[in-house]
């Protein structure tokens, strides 16, 4: 029970409870309020950007603990621990703690219990402005690397209507792209499905961990789900689902988690921030000459840091068949060039800047009159500070190191 004001966090009772509402009724959320840290009891409202002194040596005396999703867009922190690139850094390290759910991870980045964290970048576009939350995005994990799994008899977005479709969480990618997707197809979306008799023309969206789409799909409890990888190829396997479309071939090249810190951190511990980004890209660039090896590192056969077997994993990292997945209508964009998952860390304003765009035409639970006051270019500039990427980068080789503009810039393509 949240009977005080977490000052820590910026957020009170009233504020957290509307958070929990975006999240599954089983997440069973309890803001560990005893455990946030006291370090800058008042934090400064976001949009004031007032920067703090830092602390005396940039903060190196802080661990590195990582909290993840057992999804691929969280590798290159994995990654990083498993290498010891923290610790080449200066910095130290605890064990990367898995949450099953994008509730309990949020939960706990709140109370402070994690520190170094992959979310879905619109949830970052939630906390930053609809809560007050003070964080902000260092850095992209990845491009791309989610799906639309469906049954096996569903072959286009048409044949959804009148069907339930779960998502992982209201403000993500996921949810974004499906709801184009719909509307492309002159689908209605009902996201309180329920037990509400859906119409031909409508698709109920329910919201489910990643780790429960699997066997719901297979149960044919849902008709499919959007999400991460290895989800999807999870499906393929067990030959329970198929790829209906890949999100990368609606929105080339996008970003689905990003590296969020508080921003304390990065205020108070420059030097701290700087190698955790550093840490965080170097393991990007060994990640982009290394694909098997990461799903070797990752697989439960390692037994470290994933429930996914090494061949699951491989077929999103090595396997990928564009020809194929064109046959099959999951890709309409070949002349793109996409890989199922790639990596690079720079975010690009011009990706945050067609995010809120987007976001304000996309359905969710909860309050959402904050995102029609949102100016994409101040969005651009106030949710994300590059800095640390920027310099972490050149320290890694450069932008040519991972196909990067040198005008850290590009435009944006989306086509359902």
């Amino acid at each position: 029970m949240i009977n005080q004001i977490c000052n820590c966090c910026g957020i009170n009772r009233r504020d957290f409870l509307k958070l929990t509402s975006l999240f599954t009724a089983s997440a069973g959320l309890s803001l560990a309020v005893n455990g946030c840290t006291r370090e800058n009891p008042n934090p400064p409202p976001p949009e004031e950007n007032t920067t703090t002194t830092p602390s005396t040596g940039g903060g190196l005396d802080q661990p590195v603990k990582i909290g993840y999703l057992p999804i691929l867009d969280a590798s290159p922190l994995l990654i990083a621990h498993a290498r010891k690139e923290y610790e080449t850094q200066g910095l130290t390290t605890e064990e990367p703690v898995l949450f099953r759910s994008w509730a309990s991870i949020v939960e706990a980045f709140l109370a402070k219990q994690i520190n170094v964290v992959h979310l879905l970048s619109p949830i970052t576009v939630w906390l930053r402005y609809g809560q007050k939350f003070p964080g902000k995005i260092v850095a992209w994990n990845h491009l791309d690397g989610s799906a639309l799994t469906v049954l096996p008899e569903i072959n286009t977005v048409q044949d959804l209507g009148g069907k339930t479709i779960a998502v992982p969480f209201w403000y993500s990618i996921h949810n974004l792209v499906l709801q184009q997707l719909l509307k492309q197809a002159n689908l209605k979306v009902v996201t309180k499905s329920g037990d509400v008799k859906l119409k031909p023309d409508e698709v109920g969206l329910v919201v489910m961990p990643p780790p429960e789409m699997v066997s719901a799909l297979a149960n044919k409890s849902i008709a499919g789900y959007i999400v991460a990888e290895p989800f999807n190829a999870a499906a393929e396997t067990k030959n329970t689902g198929k790829l209906l479309r890949l999100t990368g071939d609606v929105w080339k090249n996008h970003a689905c988690c990003v590296v969020f810190l508080h921003e304390d951190d990065i205020n108070n511990r420059p030097d701290w921030t700087q190698g955790v980004v550093s840490s965080i890209v170097k393991s990007q660039s060994w990640m982009r000459q290394n694909r098997g090896e990461v799903a070797k590192i990752l697989a439960t056969e390692n037994g470290k840091y994933t429930p996914h077997p090494e061949a699951v994993l491989q077929k999103v990292l090595t396997g990928f068949d564009p020809q194929f997945y064109a046959k099959e209508g999951a890709i309409k964009h070949l002349d793109w060039e996409s890989q199922r998952i790639d990596f690079q860390p720079y975010p690009f304003p011009s990706y945050t800047e067609n995010l809120v765009t987007l976001l304000k035409d996309t359905q969710v639970e909860g309050e959402v009159t904050f995102l029609q006051d949102l100016d994409p270019k101040f969005v651009a500039t106030d949710l994300v500070d590059d800095t640390f990427v920027k310099k972490a980068i050149e320290q890694a080789g450069g932008v040519q190191a991972f196909n990067i503009p040198e005008s850290l810039t590009r435009e944006e393509n989306f086509a359902v």
